[in-house]
């Protein structure tokens, strides 16, 4: 790699940022919105901190408060220091000469981020160019090594691409060459994996330890991921209403939370290193706002130990029993004496048990069968005069059953195929090869009619309420609106909506409520009951949780399951998310570019995965637990998912298999040409691998 631009001003265990009192405060129609309250904290070259909560917390505004970055309008206050430099009432011009060269900052969505009309070359040249006066064949030749740096293959012709011909893990690599370019102090990484599959997510965190390594920057790591904070962090900021509740080193914080509300966050989480052991704890209600915040302790409301003065005098940071581990709670000398944990406040909610549970799964009836079943689109050219030049194989010949009271989690990278299984499902249509069969019925035989009627038993729960849920109607007409198509009565009607509101946690007389009204739990709640209102026996859900926070999930996750005992229902339940898979499936099928390539009982699959994809897939999910994160084995898959349009021969994962890699040349040969086939590794567990093992990785 080229030579650094700059020489450090700091060495290892120096403090680059010093942020003291921090307050921030947005003007608003109704008041003040005070998002940052009395924020403090140091941050040391070379070390990463993490900054968590839910939604609304305060934990992007207090990095672009950093970054200089909020409009004229917001009133800051307090001291945030650079080295000894006071940030706070800096011109933007002087902060423009710092932003990108000590201070650089990798937002969410790097496809927003970069400029769609320059060349990713063009634009890491620029942010070179504009601190430092040298030539452009110097800023390009080190624009060529950042982007090699952070593992972009072919980076001299890949420097004159467009933001446009990257995947989205390639672009956050991007974002992150940018970032390293002028060795910043600091990094400000703003949830830098939340839109990228956990494969692409484990490459990007590498490189971004890798490119810490490198400068020698501090970062501050904005997440609301508990396991990423496990994996990359020192120490954690724990915030709440605008305002930290609990810092500490990270093993204080996993191991030794003393703030209800942090132990209740981790509680809440589903673990990929642990078994279905029933519901999971759940933080009641949703953090209050910051306009116009009532007297106490903003967490009272949702408290399970609140007491008389929480709801009068909000507590300040107190010492615990570690040294520079700080918790806000007026009980706080009760946890730390009975080292109380989640189980000790939080009650695990009891779910409805299954009349199914005790009846073997080979004497359940199937209600969705899928035979060799295909999807292929014409791959067209042209805009006047369109000719078909390849085909798409979307999904390429795959069985699947699904049975009564069961759970079926479907899971994979982007574009594997996914979803295209479940629009053929919903779709209640003809194939371009194989079968359907939902109920019974092979759906390529349907009319219009059998269709609408087959269509009541076969409900959908999609993953972003807001979009899924008219903002025109209120709530009542959202959820009777299918009982009115099926000609239900009014008055049923009317008794329904009530009964299912309340069924899935909701007040009945917000009936006449819009759904912007509504969290987002809430909504996705109110998405379910409009699915369960004509009664169905199969639910397909559509990464139902992905959109919440941890908090919000929990609940979500319990109540599903609870409604599967209750009402005996199906769910297939797609998800990129291995651990909420684990917690609420009974089997699950891993797919790739079309095929499955493992399937089996849940247990069996995670305990002892064969597939190198699967095992690749295990091992990038962070688990929310320090130790295990220092001491696991990670498995890297190289590249990105190979185009659906031209599939490799032979096994489709070869080119990217770790396995691979290792075998003769007679071995790859077979690879290469034979497509493997699933054979059976237990007693209900199947894998597509000529040379598959299983391997303990969890």
């Amino acid at each position: 790699m080229t030579q650094p631009l700059k020489e450090r001003r700091t060495k290892a265990g120096d403090r680059v940022l010093q942020v003291r009192d921090l307050e921030v405060t947005f003007p608003s129609e109704a008041g003040p919105v005070r998002a940052v309250r009395g924020l403090s904290f140091d941050l040391m070259a070379g070390e990463t901190m993490a900054i968590v909560g839910e939604s609304g917390s305060g934990k992007s505004v207090t990095s672009l408060a950093i970054m200089g970055l909020h409009p004229p309008t917001t009133r800051i206050s307090g001291s945030i220091k650079l080295h000894d430099t006071e940030l706070l009432g800096t011109t933007d011009e002087a902060m423009s000469k710092l932003r990108g060269r000590d201070l650089a900052m990798v937002f969410q969505d790097p496809l927003s981020a970069l400029t769609p009309v320059y060349t990713i070359g063009d634009q890491i040249v620029e942010a070179i160019q504009t601190h430092y006066d040298v030539t452009r064949a110097a800023a390009t030749e080190r624009a060529i090594d950042l982007l090699n740096l952070v593992g972009i293959p072919n980076p001299k012709q890949r420097v004159k691409s467009f933001p446009f011909e990257f995947s989205g893990g390639m672009r956050q690599r991007a974002m992150i060459a940018m970032a390293i370019a002028n060795d910043p102090d600091v990094i400000i990484a703003d949830e830098p994996t939340t839109a990228l599959d956990v494969t692409i997510q484990a490459q990007v965190l590498e490189v971004l330890k890798k490119a810490q390594q490198e400068t020698g920057a501090a970062i501050i790591m904005i997440t609301h991921d508990l396991g990423v904070v496990a994996g990359m962090s020192e120490r954690v900021t724990v915030m709440y209403a605008g305002r930290p509740v609990e810092q500490g080193t990270v093993d204080d914080i996993f191991y030794r939370p003393r703030m209800p509300y942090t132990i209740g966050l981790l509680g809440t989480v589903p673990r990929l290193d642990r078994s279905n052991e029933g519901a999971l704890p759940v933080l009641e209600g949703n953090p209050p706002s910051v306009v116009n915040l009532a007297p106490g302790c903003p967490f009272a409301a949702r408290c399970p130990m609140v007491i008389d003065v929480c709801r009068t005098i909000e507590p300040d940071l107190a010492s615990t029993e570690e040294p520079n581990h700080v918790a806000a709670c007026h009980r706080l000398a009760e946890v730390i004496a009975g080292d109380l944990g989640h189980a000790d406040i939080y009650p695990i909610p009891e779910l409805a048990a299954s009349d199914l549970a005790e009846v073997p799964r080979d004497q359940r009836p199937v209600v969705i069968e899928l035979d060799d079943l295909k999807r292929h689109y014409p791959l067209m050219k042209g805009a006047i005069f369109r000719r078909r030049i390849g085909t798409v194989y979307a999904v390429d010949g795959i069985d699947l059953e699904l049975r009564e009271g069961e759970t079926l989690g479907l899971v994979g990278e982007s574009g594997c195929g996914k979803s295209t299984t479940l629009l053929e499902i919903l779709n209640l249509g003809k194939p371009t090869a194989g079968t359907i069969s939902v109920l019974g019925t092979d759906t390529s035989t349907l009319d219009r009619r059998g269709r609408k009627q087959l269509r009541r038993n076969l409900q959908v729960v999609f993953q972003d309420p807001m979009a899924s849920l008219d903002p025109r109607l209120p709530v009542f007409d959202i959820i009777a609106e299918p009982m009115g198509v099926f000609g239900y009565k009014k008055e049923v009607i009317q008794q329904r909506v009530g009964d299912l509101l309340t069924l899935v946690g909701l007040e009945p007389a917000h009936a006449n409520r819009y759904p912007q009204h509504f969290s987002g739990g809430q909504r996705q709640r109110i998405g379910i009951a409009r699915a369960l209102s004509l009664e169905p026996k199969v639910m397909v859900l559509d990464e139902p949780v992905s959109a919440l926070d941890v908090s919000i999930q929990a609940g979500v996750i319990n109540l599903l399951d609870d409604l599967k005992g209750k009402l005996g229902l199906s769910y297939l339940f797609v998800a990129h998310d291995l651990a909420v898979v684990r917690h609420i499936s009974d089997r699950i099928a891993v797919m790739y570019l079309g095929k499955i390539v493992e399937i089996g009982e849940v247990e069996e699959v995670y305990n002892a995965p064969v597939h190198p994809y699967t095992q690749a897939l295990m091992s990038a999910i962070p688990i929310p637990d320090p130790q295990t994160e220092r001491t696991r084995e990670r498995i890297m898959l190289s590249g990105d998912l190979p185009s659906p349009a031209d599939p490799p021969s032979g096994c489709k994962f070869r080119t990217r298999c770790p396995l691979y890699q290792t075998l003769s040349e007679s071995d790859q040969q077979r690879c290469r040409d034979v497509v493997p086939e699933l054979r059976s590794f237990g007693v209900d567990h199947k894998a597509a691998c000529h040379y598959g093992r299983a391997r303990h990785l969890i």
